[in-house]
């Protein structure tokens, strides 16, 4: 059962509305003003709140204001319920986050037509999203419903790339973000040396460009190539700003899809700044295993070639290859016949990259 907060000075309309929400198989909750009603969301963590905005101790707009900090009730849909009906009140309100207007006096049909309609854009947030890409065309298809946009994509479609081909090339002007639906990708830097410093190594289920697309110069700040046979679709720049800025509650969902794992690359950068090479590949090895790029005894992989490895430890290729060497001699790895690396011993791996 549905929870709704209903906040009414009025105690005729109070009542009556809390009525109808009951016997529409609502549970209700009610407040006489804007004060009690800000702790009785706190209390009561609804699923949607409606409003009244001309109220003693606390209007409205100030509900909506102070239920937006807290981080239980930010993400609730909020209806104002409101006699006031000039545009600019109406602005206001819309602009601070809230979802919609009721204008007394209102038809039963409208209070509960409306309720239901934002009740099921905001299921749409809390879906979880498949990482492919009929959960990015599900995603595209009702994000496009929730902001009422015509001009999204309708559908994404995959494109087949070879090992060894370019999705794009530092400096390039960056005009697409890219989803990768199989295969791995790698991006890199390159360095005044001519070397490649890796930034990423990317798979099933991740975005590569999107730093790029918020970059000032408009330009792709790595290179990003095919490691292995990959199909990747192009997510127009156009598309990615206005799921960015459209609307707040849409960009939240959406950066959580884009940001991969933000965190990682944080601490991958500390580490280049401070932890030793062995500690580094200890690291990167157990990341790759996870990502699934290289494998242990039962589970397989796709390798990667060794000056891969070396960029994304920001060493020379040799002294990754001797380092690879002396974990192979200590029994934590093994290579197959195709070179492609097998963890042996996860667990001691995890104690160097802590704290050796």
């Amino acid at each position: 059962m549905k929870k709704v907060l209903l906040i009414e000075d009025n105690q005729d309309v109070r009542e009556n509305t809390a009525e109808i929400l009951q016997l529409a198989n609502y549970q209700v909750a009610t407040a006489e003003n804007g004060l009690k009603g800000v702790e009785k969301a706190k209390q009561f963590i609804p699923d949607i709140v409606v409003c009244d905005i001309m109220m003693p101790e606390m209007d409205g707009y100030e509900v909506l204001e102070q239920l937006g900090k807290n981080s239980a009730t930010a993400s609730v849909p909020f209806i104002f319920l409101t006699a006031k009906t000039a545009r600019a009140d109406m602005r206001l309100g819309m602009n601070m986050g809230a979802d919609d207007y009721l204008t007394k006096p209102f038809e039963e049909r409208e209070l509960l037509e409306a309720i239901d309609c934002r009740l099921q854009k905001n299921n749409f947030l809390k879906k979880e999203i498949a990482k492919n890409i009929k959960g990015l065309n599900t995603f595209l298809e009702e994000a496009s419903q929730y902001m009422d946009l015509e001009e999204l994509s309708k559908e994404y479609r995959p494109k087949e790339l070879e090992k060894g081909e370019f999705l794009y090339w530092e400096g390039d002007g960056a005009h697409s973000l890219y989803f990768i639906e199989s295969g791995t990708i790698k991006t890199y830097k390159g360095t005044e040396s001519g070397k490649e410093f890796v930034t990423g190594i990317y798979k099933a289920g991740d975005f590569v460009g999107q730093l790029s697309l918020l970059n000032k110069s408009g330009t792709y700040i790595e290179t990003a190539t095919v490691m292995e046979d990959a199909e990747v679709c192009a997510i127009p720049k156009d598309d990615f700003t206005k799921l960015l800025y459209g609307n707040h509650l849409v960009s939240q969902k959406f950066i959580g899809m884009v940001s991969n794992n933000l965190i990682d690359v944080q601490e991958h950068l500390v580490d280049m700044a401070y932890a030793s090479v062995r500690q580094r590949a200890a690291k990167a090895l157990l990341e790759l295993y996870q990502k699934g790029i290289i494998m242990d005894k039962v589970n397989g992989g796709v390798g990667i070639p060794r000056e891969d490895f070396a960029g994304m430890i920001g060493t020379a290729t040799e002294t990754a290859i001797r380092t690879l060497s002396d974990f192979k001699e200590e029994g934590l790895i093994t290579t197959d016949q195709g070179r492609r690396i097998v963890l042996l011993n996860k667990e001691e791996l995890k104690r160097v990259a802590d704290f050796r």
